[in-house]
């Protein structure tokens, strides 16, 4: 299993983005993802949050709210935990990133971009300020098959 932590940094009605278009073997290639990456040994997801964002993006975070967890089941990658974080308190220039191209988005736009299907539901979540939530996404190959919030099934569109 993998802990990551994916931080959904917004100024004025939009959020920093990742076109993840640069790395080989990308489980996200060509896709639109928030600002995070995989802890590191004996990071709390608040540590690992921190240090990705500054480390991809060359920003330092402020005060950030901790919006829930992702359990992300796929039939071709490992289970994966996402920490998923908000803010709007940041500072520093942003740098070029080396696993893609960086990319202030209008939050409505993000939904018709390449991004995960389940990616819409928790940015809802995000958007709404819903209370920690604890969403799993069920994928097979790179289809969404079922969604779970709070340990409740949620209807697919």
């Amino acid at each position: 299993m993998i802990n990551t932590t994916l931080c959904h940094i917004e100024k004025d009605g939009k959020y920093l983005m990742l076109h993840r278009v640069k790395k080989e073997n990308d489980v996200n290639h060509d896709k639109w993802i928030a600002i995070g990456g995989k802890f590191e040994q004996n990071e709390s997801p608040e540590e690992c949050n921190r240090r990705e964002v500054l480390e991809e993006t060359g920003l330092t975070l402020g005060e950030v709210r901790y919006c829930g967890i992702v359990t992300f089941v796929s039939d071709k990658y490992p289970t994966e935990y996402m920490h998923i974080f908000h803010t709007t308190n940041f500072s520093g220039n942003i740098k070029p990133c080396d696993e893609g191209e960086l990319c202030w988005v209008p939050i409505k736009q993000i939904y018709n971009l390449p991004i995960w299907q389940g990616d819409k539901i928790f940015l809802k979540l995000i958007e709404e300020k819903v209370p920690f939530f604890s969403l799993k996404l069920e994928y097979q190959d790179e289809t969404l098959k079922k969604a779970i919030l709070n340990d409740k099934p949620l209807k697919l569109a």
